[in-house]
């Protein structure tokens, strides 16, 4: 397929076309000819010719039109000075054999000069304007680019596993960039997910990667650069730190075809930073509220002079206290890696990130009768004796393309990981039933502790190609993947039974404050569920899956594809990890399963697509009975219809999406067994609802990202008295609204930028039987920065407040994990203020 642009030229898909959005004035053809322009001067360090003309642009104000294909491989000695733009942009050409030209047509183009000259003339036929406004299609940001200030993002992996554009994909997939991130300085992505309609937090111990997509909880389940990773009892990747991330993608509905177990609601796959091609430095210093310290830094570009070989070393060291009594956290994350271009059309990229964490676990505050009980946000119910947690884990990951030609590609992906929790805290007890008396304020407590382990491997093998068959084209897919997974979990001392002596009143808690030491060893040397305090879980996947994306016509998508599971999954428990994993064996589980998906897209004009699709899902369920059983599988299915646009030249993306999504043999906790992790299955329970997502730049100076959410959830078929009710920290209507202001018409301002978001959601059950509320909220936040050009360097100063108007909200509850959802609510920070200084050259 090919797409005009500008002046009408056809360009393969294979060819970006970038087209750099600043300025309003066009190069001449020759000096006697052109209009004078303004000197200024210029800070481009030597480096790739891309990487050049995209300074140029950004400190001239001038626009530039050109195929990556042209500056392929080409380098530029940089730029120091005083100069006019002509001047500056024949001095960046120099030697490239590349001319530059203005057409009739109103576009500035570079070219390949037609004669035996290394130096920029203009071509024969160009034509001297003394002003013009260059007026051409807004083409795709380099994702890849540590510059890139675009929200809008055209292509993501996770929805076809291919390079297939959005708007030609019948699926409802949203990304978050690294533009969006750094602009909102979030070094967690359930913060960067407020942005993405339909997505809820719901941590557990204040920790954890959990959401609810679409009503349904993901369990921890993340996918990092299209692998997952497993969820053991407690021994999961628990945080990702942003400061290694290129962007956040989520696929909503069903998408086993593709990825095998995966909860209903959506996937979320983040991508990670990756070698670059030309020098990149970045150092920053953050510093806020509650002794928030952060340091990032990136550095990354070619190691040999041929850039056969590349590599980028990202990383951060964060420090903080909380608004939260006695919670504090100190985390490093550390993330190298290297590609080897082994051939022209091979590549090898090694990756491996390390992250530790210390922190102090925090179960939240307590509902009383409807609502969260009235008591300061900041109150602690835990203990500042409480020996601090540690979360940790190594991911070592390695992906291999080859490409046969231009249409057909084998790509191998490994992931290992490698990952360890454990925390202590004295929680309420017994943790899952009534441990407070709501009418005295008492809460019973005893001190517990708890820790798991996971080693883990995934692996995928995908054959992707593109052909014609008479008068359609084809992007098929072929694809194996295998996953291994194994976690340990072992808990000490008594979260059923309270002591009497560990009671706290949370009206007035300070009396409770300073627990002994001699206490905590002499409760944790005992253990409430022997001899079953030691469990070992395994988990094996196999699938095979294929799609085709069948184009029509250049304006009828049809995607067909299917995939077949195979699956293993048992708990075993014992008086010891040796016994637990003798017990495994009669606990495993298999299942086999087809899931198929079907959609279909109709593009009527380039800026305008209607699709819809149907999927079928397979989750395996990793819980256990309260005697021991494993239970039977998720099985999901949905229908989803919806709009995509792209408006405002390309340069604004929405998409607006219906669906109606059932999951049977939904899991929750069984209050009612002495086991922590004992679960049944309540059925059946159904979410439908409507979706809007925007995001990208309107006009030059003013970018957006926003959504809305209409959530209708409900358990539909159950024997345990929950049917009927609504699924848990689901709100019926939620949304966000980011907006960035690049002030460029005044130039003494040049270099500013401000914004304000503000986030909502309403009411929310708090827990399955429906018995209490949380309150709906709206949240207002908002940013101001200033980046200037110090030689070669580019310096940034900002500012973020978080919760600009002080108000109080609730974010969500625990989701059964670690106390009752009545027992843990977790709340929202109060007004927070943050200011960063970042170097980048």
């Amino acid at each position: 397929m090919t797409k005009a642009h500008g002046n009408g030229t056809k360009v393969s898909p294979w060819y970006a076309v970038l087209l750099v959005l600043t300025g309003a004035t066009a190069t001449a053809a020759t000096d006697a000819t052109a209009t004078a322009d303004t000197t200024a001067g210029y800070a481009i360090p030597a480096g790739s010719l891309s990487s050049a003309l995209l300074r140029y642009s950004e400190q001239s104000g001038r626009k530039v039109v050109f195929s990556t294909d042209l500056v392929r491989g080409l380098d530029s000695r940089g730029l120091q000075g005083q100069f006019d733009s002509q001047q500056a942009l024949r001095r960046l050409l120099s030697g490239s054999g590349l001319g530059y030209r203005a057409t009739s047509t109103g576009s500035v183009t570079l070219e390949r000069l037609a004669v035996n000259s290394s130096e920029p003339q203009p071509a024969a036929d160009a034509i001297a304007l003394d002003k013009m406004t260059v007026s051409a299609e807004a083409e795709e940001s380099d994702p890849s680019d540590p510059y890139s200030e675009d929200y809008a993002v055209r292509r993501a992996t996770a929805a076809t596993k291919t390079d297939t554009p959005l708007m030609e994909t019948p699926v409802s997939i949203q990304v978050v960039p690294w533009a969006v991130i750094n602009d909102q300085k979030t070094p967690r992505i359930k913060d960067a997910l407020e942005n993405v309609s339909g997505v809820r937090p719901q941590p557990s111990l204040g920790q954890g990667n959990a959401f609810i997509i679409r009503g349904f909880s993901n369990r921890s389940r993340i996918y990092r650069n299209g692998l997952g990773l497993i969820n053991g009892f407690g021994g999961s990747p628990g945080e990702f730190d942003t400061a290694n991330l290129e962007s956040i993608e989520v696929l909503k509905g069903p998408a086993a075809v593709l990825f095998g177990r995966i909860e209903p609601g959506g996937l979320i796959n983040v991508t990670t930073k990756r070698p670059l091609d030309d020098p990149y430095y970045a150092l920053e210093q953050q510093f806020g509220s509650y002794d928030y310290y952060r340091t990032l830094w990136d550095a990354g570009g070619p190691v040999t002079q041929d850039r056969s070989l590349l590599y980028r070393f990202s990383g951060a060291y964060q420090s903080n206290n909380s608004f939260r009594d006695f919670v504090s956290l100190d985390r490093v994350i550390v993330n190298p890696s290297v590609t080897w271009r082994i051939g022209d059309r091979t590549e090898l990229t090694l990756n491996v990130e390390g992250f530790n964490q210390d922190f102090r676990a925090d179960f939240g505050l307590p509902a009383i009768g409807k609502r969260p009980a009235s008591i300061p946000i900041s109150r602690s119910l835990d203990d500042p004796n409480t020996p601090q947690g540690n979360l940790s884990h190594a991911l070592v990951g390695t992906d291999f393309v080859h490409r046969f030609n231009d249409d057909w590609a084998v790509r191998n992906r490994f992931l290992a990981t490698f990952s360890s929790n454990e925390s202590t805290f004295v929680n309420p007890a017994p943790a899952f039933g009534n441990a407070l008396n709501e009418n005295t304020g008492i809460m019973d407590r005893n001190i517990f502790f708890q820790e798991g382990s996971t080693e883990a491997y995934t692996t995928n093998l995908d054959l992707t190609g593109k052909f014609r068959l008479w008068e359609t084209r084809h992007e098929v897919l072929v694809g194996f993947d295998f996953t291994r997974g194994f976690s340990e979990y072992h808990t000490q001392g008594n979260w059923i039974d309270p002591n009497p002596a560990l009671a706290i009143d949370i009206f007035n808690p300070r009396a409770s404050y300073g627990i002994p030491r001699a206490m905590y060893k002499e409760t944790l040397a005992t253990a409430v569920n022997a001899p079953l305090h030691y469990s070992v879980a395994k988990t094996e996947w196999y699938g095979l899956y294929f799609q085709d994306h069948i184009t029509l016509w250049d304006k009828l998508h049809i995607l067909g594809g299917g995939r077949y599971d195979w699956a293993e999954n048992g708990r075993g428990r014992g008086s010891s990890f040796n016994a637990a994993e003798k017990a495994l064996p009669s606990t495993i589980r298999k299942d086999e399963e087809f899931s198929p998906r079907v959609g279909i897209l109709y593009q009527p004009w380039t800026w305008l697509s209607v699709y819809g699709n149907w999927t079928n899902s397979l989750g395996a369920n990793n819980g256990i009975s309260a005697g021991g059983a494993p239970q039977p599988p998720e099985i999901s299915e949905q229908f989803e219809a919806g709009i995509k646009t792209e408006l405002f030249d390309r340069r604004l993306t929405a998409t607006f999406a219906f669906y109606h999504l059932t999951k049977e043999n939904v899991l929750t906790q069984d209050l009612s067994a002495p086991d922590q992790n004992a679960r049944i299955a309540i059925g059946e329970a159904r979410s439908r609802g409507l979706e809007l997502d925007v995001s990208g730049r309107i006009t030059d100076s003013l970018s957006l990202i926003g959504s809305y959410a209409y959530t209708d959830t409900r358990v539909t078929r159950d024997h345990s008295g929950l049917q009927g009710k609504r699924l848990s920290n689901v709100p019926e209507h939620a949304g966000s609204l980011w907006l960035r202001y690049d002030v460029k018409e005044i130039a003494a301002l040049d270099g500013l930028s401000f914004g304000l978001g503000t986030y909502l959601a309403g009411q929310r059950h708090g827990d399955p039987h429906n018995s209490f509320q949380l309150p709906g909220y709206v949240r207002l936040d908002a940013f101001a920065a200033y980046r200037w050009n110090i030689g070669p360097t580019r310096l940034t100063t900002q500012v973020n407040i978080r919760n600009l108007l002080d108000k109080t909200y609730y974010e969500s509850t625990d989701p059964d994990s670690n106390v009752a959802p009545r027992l843990g609510v977790y709340p929202g920070a109060p007004l927070t203020v943050l200011g960063s200084l970042r170097l980048e050259y």
